[in-house]
């Protein structure tokens, strides 16, 4: 049996299964990025797919602690339409 990589999230910082997350990765050349396919070359950190989970990483800033740069609000934008809505 296959064991299943296990990443935490940079918002609630529970551990969970790698293929649950979303993985944001941060390439040589400093760019961010949304990878969807978990393969991209770069520092990557992971974060769930609740809203909740990203405003608390937003608000605590952790996102940019761990990638050690200023993260556009064009990031935030883009990972808020990856999420799913749960209204």
């Amino acid at each position: 049996m296959k064991k299943i990589p296990q990443r935490t999230c940079m918002g609630c910082n529970e551990k969970k299964d790698k293929k649950d997350l979303i993985r944001v990765v941060k390439s040589s050349d400093g760019q961010i990025n949304i990878d969807k396919t978990g393969k991209m070359p770069g520092r990557g950190a992971y974060i769930c797919d609740k809203k909740e989970c990203l405003e608390k990483a937003m608000k605590t800033k952790r996102i940019e602690r761990v990638f050690e740069t200023k993260i556009d609000d064009e990031i935030y934008e883009k990972l808020r339409g990856v999420m799913i809505d749960e209204s």
